[in-house]
C-alpha cells in the first residue's frame, strides 16, 4: 500500500508540473530506481505499473534481472566501466551514462556481436562538478558527430545530474542548459536524426526537470522512502 500511495502522490506532482509547463503528461516516463531495494519490492513496483527499472551496477542487478528478465525494461543509470559493457549489452535496453569514445566503441562492438541495438543517453556534466562523470558541454558536439561511426548504438537523448540543492528551484539552470544543448544539436543536425529525449530529474528535483523538458525522470527515494 505504501508504494501505491507514493506513486499516486508522485503522479499528482508530475501532472501539476506538466500543467505549469503546458506539457502533455504522456511525454514523461518514470524510471524506478531499484538499486537500493530487494527483489520483492522491485516486483511490487512492476505490479504498480512502473515497468522501467534503473540499476547502476550489474552485480547488484543480476539477481533481479535473472528473476524478472524482460518483464521489465532495464535502464543502466550508473557509471559504466568499459570492461563491464559485456554484462550490460543484451540485458539493458537503455544506457544513461555514455560519456567517452572507448565506451562507445566497446558497446558498439558487443551490440554488433549480439545483433542488438543499444539506446544511449550521452551524459553531460553541465554543472561542472568534479565529483560527477560526463562530457563537458564543449566536448558534446564532436562526440555526437563521432557517434555516427557506431551504428549499433543509437543516441536517443542527453542525461545530466544536477547538484543536490536544498531548494530544488536552484537546479533549474542545469536542466535548462541541457535542453538548450539538445536543441542546438538538433538545429545543427550533428547527426541525421532528431535527438528527442532528456534524462534529468531525480527524487529531489524532478518537478523542475519536467518543467524544463525532461522526458525521463529517475525516481528512487520518493517512491520507496
Amino acid at each position: 500500500m505504501f508504494l501505491k500511495e507514493q506513486l499516486s502522490l508522485v503522479e499528482e506532482r508530475i501532472q501539476a508540473a506538466c500543467i505549469r509547463a503546458e506539457r502533455n503528461r504522456n511525454e514523461i516516463n518514470i524510471v524506478g530506481v531499484t538499486k537500493y531495494v530487494d527483489l520483492s519490492v522491485t516486483r511490487s513496483l512492476l505490479e504498480c505499473g512502473v515497468h522501467h527499472l534503473g540499476e547502476n551496477r550489474w552485480q547488484n542487478a543480476k539477481a533481479k534481472w535473472e528473476e524478472i528478465g524482460d518483464t521489465a525494461t532495464w535502464h543502466f543509470i550508473g557509471h559504466l566501466q568499459t570492461n563491464k559493457a559485456k554484462d550490460i549489452v543484451g540485458r539493458f535496453a537503455y544506457i544513461h551514462s555514455l560519456d567517452r569514445i572507448s565506451l562507445l566503441q566497446e558497446l558498439d562492438k558487443k551490440a554488433a556481436q549480439m545483433n542488438v541495438l543499444i539506446q544511449a543517453f550521452v551524459q553531460v556534466n553541465v554543472s561542472g562538478e568534479e565529483s560527477k562523470y560526463g562530457l563537458s558541454p564543449d566536448e558534446l558536439f564532436s562526440f555526437i558527430a563521432a557517434s555516427n561511426q557506431y551504428p549499433n548504438v543509437r543516441i536517443v537523448g542527453l542525461m545530466t545530474m544536477a547538484p543536490h540543492e536544498v531548494i530544488p528551484e536552484h537546479t533549474r539552470p542545469v536542466f535548462k542548459a541541457l535542453r538548450h544543448l539538445r536543441d542546438e544539436l538538433n538545429a545543427r543536425a550533428v547527426i541525421d536524426y532528431s535527438i528527442d529525449h532528456l534524462s534529468m530529474g531525480m527524487s529531489n528535483d524532478f518537478e523542475i526537470a519536467i518543467e524544463e523538458g525532461s522526458t525521463w525522470v529517475r525516481l528512487g527515494s520518493v517512491l520507496f522512502g
